[in-house]
């Protein structure tokens, strides 16, 4: 079955964990009534610390097969190994989700990939939790390569040992990379796990619309206050209703003439930032010629760190990302040694 439809956005909604037979049943009539088609819920918590709630496991299948009865909802579920794989399909699931921690994990995903080998399902796979754009591409090309035909990534944030506003921190340029490379899978944008907090869900929701996302998919529970796992991202059916009539969908046919004019004025900036990035590989190369004739190393630390703290305090009054200018130069160094190391370590006369 295929989930996405014109309408944007498309909306999975949901607890963070089941809790019991009412609280499954309650949330689900209530986004029932606001329209919500596919109803999430975890059984299986993977747990940063042992102690906390883990979830009820697999009785909560049970009762999410009575949620499918009562209100007519998909229901889907998170899974992180071949058992919880085989006690879905046996129970009805409609759709699996793979979490960040499993993603992260090449064997975890392999294990699932081949239990789902020749099942006709939805899976919906999460990034991981590291910011590696390659991992979440190969955990869903594992998928793919074991016949699952309909698969959705899932943008979740990913993790940081740095507190700030969000939970998770967004990076939107990874899945933007993923989507520019499999432009086939369908993006779904979960701001809860971002956010960490209800009061950025809309805020994030509306990023991933301007960002051309598919879908959503975003915490609910009937009582949140109440809720025995990440009680503070989660929404009642009521200010879900609130949060997607808050988002605008932009309409992008019929683009205005001065957006146009504007696109080919990026272009020829692209063009003019191409030959720049290509004179300074030339100056480094001279730069490595330089160093093999006098016998200088290749690095040099401590004019690297003055370098990238210089460019990087200027940024904010050029109104740029200070994240985002000391990427570029990460990348314009590395990018820099290693064409310095091709001419020291070349046969070509000094």
């Amino acid at each position: 079955m295929e989930l996405i439809n014109p309408e944007r956005p498309f909306v999975i909604a949901g607890p963070c964990s089941a809790e019991s037979e009412e609280q499954l049943l309650s949330t689900a009539m209530g986004l029932k009534e606001i329209g919500i088609k596919v109803f999430r819920a975890g059984l299986w918590k993977p747990r940063t610390k042992p102690g906390s709630f883990e979830g009820v496991g697999a009785v909560g299948l049970q009762w999410l097969s009575r949620v499918k009865i009562e209100t007519g909802m998909l229901t889907c579920v998170e899974v992180a190994n071949a058992s919880h794989v085989k006690s879905s399909l046996k129970a009805g699931i409609d759709i699996l989700w793979i979490g960040a921690r499993t993603s992260a994990n090449p064997f975890a995903v392999q294990e699932i990939a081949d239990t789902l080998k020749g099942c006709d399902i939805t899976v919906l796979v999460k990034n991981p939790v590291n910011p590696d754009v390659d991992l979440w591409i190969g955990a869903i090309e594992r998928l793919q390569n074991s016949g699952i035909s309909r698969i959705y990534a899932v943008h979740r944030g990913f993790s940081t040992y740095e507190r700030g506003l969000f939970r998770n921190i967004p990076h939107w340029y990874i899945p933007i990379e993923l989507k520019r490379r499999l432009p086939e899978v369908p993006m779904l944008c979960d701001p809860s796990h971002i956010a960490g907090r209800r009061d950025l869900i809309l805020q994030i929701s509306q990023q991933s619309m301007d960002l051309g996302f598919d879908g959503l998919m975003i915490e609910s529970h009937i009582n949140p206050q109440s809720a025995l796992s990440d009680k503070e991202q989660q929404v009642t059916p009521e200010e879900l209703k609130r949060i997607l009539s808050s988002i605008v969908i932009r309409d992008y046919e019929g683009t205005p003439g001065l957006l146009n004019e504007l696109r080919r004025e990026i272009d020829e900036i692209d063009d003019r930032l191409l030959t720049l990035i290509a004179r300074r590989m030339h100056v480094a190369r001279e730069i490595g010629r330089c160093k093999r004739s006098n016998n200088i190393p290749i690095l040099q630390p401590t004019r690297y760190e003055h370098l990238v703290t210089q460019k990087v305090s200027s940024a904010e009054s050029l109104q740029l990302d200070p994240d985002f200018i000391k990427r570029i130069l990460e990348a314009m160094h590395e990018e820099s040694v290693r064409q310095q190391l091709t001419i020291i370590n070349s046969s070509e006369e000094v």
